[in-house]
């Protein structure tokens, strides 16, 4: 009997041709993050179009401050943990901080999250300046999603995670990164941190479908972080994040059920219990006799 959970939804293989007619279709685009096979096991059934296995995962999963100490190693570990799980949703791998500063080695490790990590896509994050590598990364044959706005790879250039293209010339600015990336050929365009109106018109100017996050309701998709949703970060949310269930109440219940059930004595119980088979038991308890009875 199997013990998998009942898959749901629209099971056809999501591509990145498939995301790109959704906007011509204008049918919206879900993305979410997930870091390890149980979650991405349980958003691919749920019939998510994009797994993002984002460097997000630095703060939520390993406690970092932010996302610049995760390594591309990190990163691959739980590319492939998510791949592992993924049947329907398109793979997108996050490129860490400092991993494509060379370009020579940003194609190289671009290209070790398809080959080595089972990944479909990877991300970067940057505008106008990431054309060059954009196009090498396309040469080796690596789709690659585009991010703009508040990148948080760039928290300490910025001076802390704060709204974007907030002024005329911050709007222009990131106007011409998002059009120089859509031309240079990304597949999708994530935007974070932005004025939704500013998103809207990204959006009607770019080609590519946008993913917003914390840039309102006007973009192609949305993406959100898998924690933030579930109340598993320990913080305070964002503005933008809707969190849909209390994990971390439902968790810790469990958890403190647990630890009372087992100090009672409660847990395990007789039928949480394996048994000796009934003939097995009978040769037991004949074998401890005849020994009681030797030592007496």
């Amino acid at each position: 009997m199997s013990l998998a959970a009942p898959r749901f939804g629209d099971q056809s293989k999501v591509t990145i041709t498939s995301i790109q007619e959704k906007k011509q279709q204008g049918t919206a685009i879900t993305c979410l993050t997930a870091y390890d096979y149980a979650t991405a096991r349980l958003v691919d059934q749920a019939a998510i179009d994009m797994i993002l296995v984002g460097d997000s995962l630095a703060m939520v999963v390993l406690g970092y401050e932010n996302t610049l100490p995760i390594t591309v190693e990190e990163m691959l570990h739980h590319t492939r943990a998510v791949r592992r799980a993924v049947r329907r949703a398109l793979v997108i791998a996050d490129m860490p901080y400092a991993s494509y500063v060379d370009e020579k080695q940003a194609v190289k490790n671009a290209a070790r999250f398809l080959k080595d990590g089972g990944a479909e896509a990877v991300k970067i994050e940057g505008g106008q300046k990431r054309v060059p590598l954009v196009h090498s990364m396309l040469d080796a044959e690596v789709p690659v999603m585009g991010h703009i706005g508040l990148t948080p790879q760039s928290v300490h250039l910025m001076g802390g995670y704060r709204v974007q293209g907030k002024t005329l010339n911050a709007i222009e600015r990131l106007v011409k990164d998002a059009v120089a990336l859509d031309r240079a050929g990304v597949f999708a365009l994530v935007l974070e941190g932005i004025p939704r109106e500013v998103a809207k018109i990204i959006t009607e100017e770019v080609e590519c479908p946008t993913i917003g996050i914390g840039a309102g309701p006007n973009c192609d998709g949305q993406v959100l972080v898998f924690h933030d949703i579930l109340n598993l970060t320990g913080q305070q949310p964002a503005k933008f994040v809707r969190q849909y269930a209390d994990a971390a109440a439902l968790i810790s219940g469990a958890v403190s059920n647990f630890k009372a059930d087992v100090e009672a004595r409660l847990f395990p119980s007789d039928a949480e219990s394996y048994h000796l088979p009934r003939e097995t038991q009978a040769a037991l308890e004949t074998l401890r006799a005849r020994k009681l009875a030797a030592l007496r």
